[in-house]
């Protein structure tokens, strides 16, 4: 695969750009050296934070990206809700979560009383009283189930946390459920509005997650570089199915490869 093929990187973040607060190395350069070259999008899984939020990180490491170039499980969501007339839901998810879903879908009613569906985010502020209430709704059979992402673990400096992925997991024990939708990758939606700009040659996905990035990239029909910088390790390589188009250790070592 060469650079020069490709008109846009769909970038994973933690993982591929950074770990938590700390960037990786050679990543943030090969980014900030091709800015000018390659349309850049960014795309995250992780719903524990608004897009400003990532900006602002992305900014703080050098990186000039704008909110138009991030990408969100968020957006199929609001489709789906809208789509679907679902005008009051639970919501299991923390105070950035809430807020930027209030901004983006004023017409929503987060509650209880009426709720038509539980919308499971990434939750850092999770609490018993969340879990027992939202386990409560969906014993009962009308009210719809999302989750905004499949992710077992948050990938984190000191160790994977538990995710959405892990979440659901108690629910099933609880109550018995599966989410009649889970947005985000590896569900190609969360790439609609890139796929009807560019063509599928001229874009690949960047991540180090077989379970979600490489899976996204083969539901979507594009190209996917590994990166080794996060999840993935090389002995995971062999025996899969299909492999990575390419795979470096860092996103820094695209220009050599």
């Amino acid at each position: 695969m060469q650079l020069g093929d490709k008109r846009c990187f769909v970038l994973d973040m933690d993982g591929t750009i950074y770990l938590g607060n700390n960037p990786i190395e050679g990543a943030v350069s090969f980014i900030q050296r091709h800015w000018n070259r390659v349309d850049f999008h960014f795309l995250s899984n992780n719903t524990s934070k608004a897009p400003a939020t990532y900006v602002r990180k992305l900014n703080g490491m050098g990186i000039p990206a704008t909110p138009d170039r991030l990408l969100s499980p968020v957006t199929p969501l609001i489709d789906f809700l809208r789509a679907e007339r679902i005008h009051t839901a639970y919501v299991v998810g923390n105070r950035d979560f809430s807020a930027d879903l209030q901004a983006r879908m004023p017409e929503l009613r987060q509650a209880e009383d009426g709720a038509q569906a539980v919308i499971l985010a990434y939750d850092t502020e999770l609490t018993y009283e969340k879990l027992s209430r939202s386990a409560l709704l969906l014993q009962r059979p009308e009210v719809v189930f999302l989750a905004t992402h499949p992710d077992l673990v948050c990938p984190s400096p000191e160790g994977p946390l538990p995710d959405v992925g892990s979440f659901l997991a108690l629910y099933q024990t609880a109550v018995g459920r599966r989410p009649q939708r889970i947005f985000g990758k590896p569900d190609p939606t969360v790439l609609a509005p890139l796929l009807r700009r560019y063509s599928k040659e001229d874009m690949v996905m960047v991540g180090d997650r077989l379970s979600t990035d490489k899976l996204l990239a083969e539901n979507a029909g594009i190209d996917f570089l590994l990166v080794l910088s996060g999840e993935a390790r090389r002995e995971d390589l062999p025996g899969l199915a299909r492999q990575p188009t390419l795979v470096v250790e860092h996103l820094g070592e695209l220009d050599k490869a």
